[in-house]
């Protein structure tokens, strides 16, 4: 297995969590993280509304469509 090093924003997330000083304080990181995540995808979906890739047709199609990774078997 090779290893790679780290980059600038995973060190920083991995320093933020090895600083926490208990489960409370882990919680509030994690919260901060999936608002982050949450608020960049809301963004992007936005973007693509506006510029007529997404529309509400295409919402329809997703809705029933299957796209999980299929389990092994």
């Amino acid at each position: 297995m090779q290893l790679s090093s780290m980059n600038k924003s995973q060190m920083m997330i991995l320093e933020s969590f090895a600083g926490a000083q208990n489960e409370d304080e882990v919680n509030a990181l994690m919260d901060v993280l999936r608002d982050f995540y949450a608020n960049r995808l809301e963004r992007e979906m936005q973007r693509l509304w506006d510029c007529g890739t997404l529309d509400q047709n295409a919402l329809k199609e997703l809705e029933n469509k299957h796209l999980r990774t299929p389990y092994r078997k």
